[in-house]
């Protein structure tokens, strides 16, 4: 009975082309992933000069003042009597 067991290891074929390329692929994919998650997770501190030229035209954008709305002489002034029923 002893001699009826085989603990050889099975025939595993050899990866095809495809497989090796989808192998690697998916780590590539991983790897990108896990850059991905960190760069949302570990903020970056921004240089003194990046945050002083967006600073300016912000700034510009504000101090203009917002142009009057001109009436047009086109409409008919509202009745201001309430209509009869």
């Amino acid at each position: 009975m002893a001699s009826d067991l085989d603990f050889s290891p099975p025939e595993v074929p050899e990866p095809t082309f495809l497989e090796n390329l989808l192998r690697y692929g998916l780590f590539l994919g991983a790897i990108f992933q896990l850059i991905c998650v960190l760069a949302i997770i570990v903020p970056i501190p921004k240089s003194h000069e990046a945050e002083a030229e967006p600073s300016e035209p912000r700034s510009a954008e504000v101090t203009r003042k917002p142009k009057a709305t001109v009436p047009s002489t086109n409409k008919r002034p509202k009745k201001e009597t309430k209509k009869k029923r």
